[in-house]
């Protein structure tokens, strides 16, 4: 069929003319947010990469690493050009990748306010894992900086988008436990030798920068409220070389304005699943494996009805994949995230009052 121009900008118009385009839809399908993966560990490798893999809106466009061969291994996995690989010495040449939107950063805790902070001055939007850094002057400067760029900010606090925690905050909301008296949340696990978590430089402290945060990040989302008092304990059960550096055991609880009283512990020395349990006027709601990636198991026990049980919906990877996809709205939209840098400080502010409430002397 031939046309004239004037008869195809007429059937354009009409919207008739669209099959004789070959890829006008391809070419009108939103452009996914390209991430910078910063540091190939655990946390990236197994988790966040393969969460994207398959997204409608994010992927992965470069990689930053020490190690060249396990790049060129996932850049092969992830059809990552080798021009977009990335060292730690030329990392800041990100700023002339067009295809990089966002950086990913999943580095050792000390190094997140570094390559936050170059990501930002680099004109890229940063996503950077808990803890958000290891000093609060590190964090402060975290926000400066993206501010300063007018790029985006996002810590990695993954239960804020979590379908079965974000009920239980509703539950509590709602009033259905009636007024809250107490919550109990703990998070641990057995530590193996020769951790770099053990290693103060590096981690900024022991279990509760790594997992004890999930316990009081959670307690000031279930409550709503900033802690006004503090008081923690800490100590080394087991002295047998890894625990030279941070702490073993902490256990703290914190009071907030309503007159709630929140008890939290965490170590590296046992097995301690990550649960919270919330105690009510009207009844008691409990989250089993609360922080973990699958399994989470909520149940609410209510005065007078029948228990409402919730379970998460999907595994792993569906934790990461709300994260990248949620920042990525964000980026594309120019909207604030969920859990901009401000929350990320505030959790930093607070674990140091715990650790400098270990080291008052008892009363």
């Amino acid at each position: 069929m031939k046309l004239t121009r004037r008869e195809f900008n007429r059937l354009l118009a009409l919207g008739a003319g669209a099959h004789f385009i070959p890829n006008l839809h391809a070419q009108t399908e939103p452009r996914k947010t390209g991430y910078c993966i910063v540091g190939l560990g655990r946390i990236s490798m197994q988790h966040f990469m393969p969460a994207i893999k398959n997204s409608a809106k994010a992927r992965v466009t470069a990689l930053v690493s020490g190690h060249r061969d396990k790049a060129e291994r996932m850049a092969t996995e992830y059809r990552v050009p080798t021009s977009s690989i990335y060292s730690y010495d030329n990392y800041d040449a990100i700023a002339a990748n067009p295809n990089i939107d966002a950086v990913y950063v999943a580095l050792p805790n000390s190094m997140h306010a570094e390559y936050s902070i170059r990501a930002a001055k680099a004109g890229k939007h940063v996503l950077c894992e808990k803890p958000m850094s290891t000093t609060v002057a590190d964090a402060r400067a975290m926000i400066a900086a993206c501010q300063h760029a007018q790029k985006k900010l996002m810590i990695g606090y993954r239960c804020h988008l979590e379908p079965v925690n974000l009920r239980a905050v509703q539950l509590i909301r709602d009033g259905k436990l009636g007024k809250v008296q107490a919550i109990e949340s703990t998070f641990g696990f057995n530590i193996g030798p020769n951790e770099w978590r053990t290693n103060r430089k590096l981690a900024g402290g022991g279990p509760l920068m790594d997992v004890g945060i999930y316990s009081l990040n959670a307690c000031r989302y279930l409550t709503g409220e900033e802690p006004v008092e503090i008081d923690a304990h800490s100590s080394v059960i087991d002295h047998d070389g890894r625990f030279t550096e941070v702490e073993e055991n902490i256990s703290w609880t914190m009071t907030f304005p309503s007159g709630v009283v929140a008890s939290c512990n965490s170590t590296y020395g046992a097995t301690m699943p990550g649960f919270y349990r919330v105690h009510g006027s009207r009844g008691m709601l409990n989250l089993d494996n609360a922080f973990i990636y699958e399994g989470l198991v909520l149940r609410a026990d209510i005065d007078g009805a029948e228990p409402i049980v919730m379970r998460s919906p999907s595994p792993d990877p569906a934790h990461f994949a709300a994260e990248a996809e949620h920042f990525a709205d964000c980026i594309q939209q120019n909207q604030q995230n969920k859990a901009p840098g401000e929350e990320g400080l505030r959790d930093m502010e607070l674990m140091m009052r715990i650790y400098d409430s270990c080291k008052r002397p008892a009363a």
